[in-house]
């Protein structure tokens, strides 16, 4: 159980431009850690997650402010249907990376949805933080990675958009 304490705050729309700009800071963050700024990992100029993205995400499930000693510390995006749960989004601050928070986040997502029995996220290849946080935090196990030799099995329209999309990313279940 994590020590540190963080509250889920619902995202309210006067916090969506400001949530947006602070998912963007924390995801290019990683990669600009990584890679420095080649263009070829980034969604839109400048971005490794575009806005549209974001705005898809918070439009489609359930957005979360991640507060901790009473400040903004990061946010979540979950879409839950019955007993599955799919974690959209969930980023910290870099000012505050290491603390915990992210664990406690994701122990607070857990909690507020019993019934879930199976949780699944994405992850890009290079975002090695992230690998390591849901596999040896938070117990997700990767259970596939999408490339050029083994492609997305979506059946929806926009199925080549997504393919592209998913290019270089680990799908990650969690079993409870």
């Amino acid at each position: 159980m994590s020590k540190i304490q963080v509250t889920l705050v619902p995202l309210k729309d006067e916090d969506r431009e400001q949530f947006i700009k602070d998912n963007q800071k924390a995801f290019k963050y990683g990669a600009t850690e990584e890679f420095g700024m080649r263009d070829e990992h980034f969604e839109e100029e400048g971005e490794i997650i575009s806005r549209e993205t974001i705005i898809q995400s918070i439009d489609n499930g359930e957005a979360f402010r991640i507060m901790s000693d009473g400040k903004s510390a990061g946010g979540a995006i979950v879409r839950v249907e019955q007993n599955r749960g799919d974690l959209e989004i969930l980023f910290v601050d870099p000012d505050v990376h290491s603390k915990g928070i992210g664990y406690a986040a994701w122990c607070q997502i857990e909690r507020m949805y019993p019934n879930v029995k199976v949780w699944e996220t994405l992850t890009p290849y290079f975002e090695t933080r992230n690998i390591h946080f849901y596999v040896n935090r938070c117990g997700f196990h990767i259970v596939e990675f999408f490339n050029e030799h083994h492609r997305s099995t979506l059946e929806d329209e926009g199925k080549k958009e997504k393919e592209q999309s998913l290019e270089g990313m680990f799908r990650f279940e969690k079993r409870l």
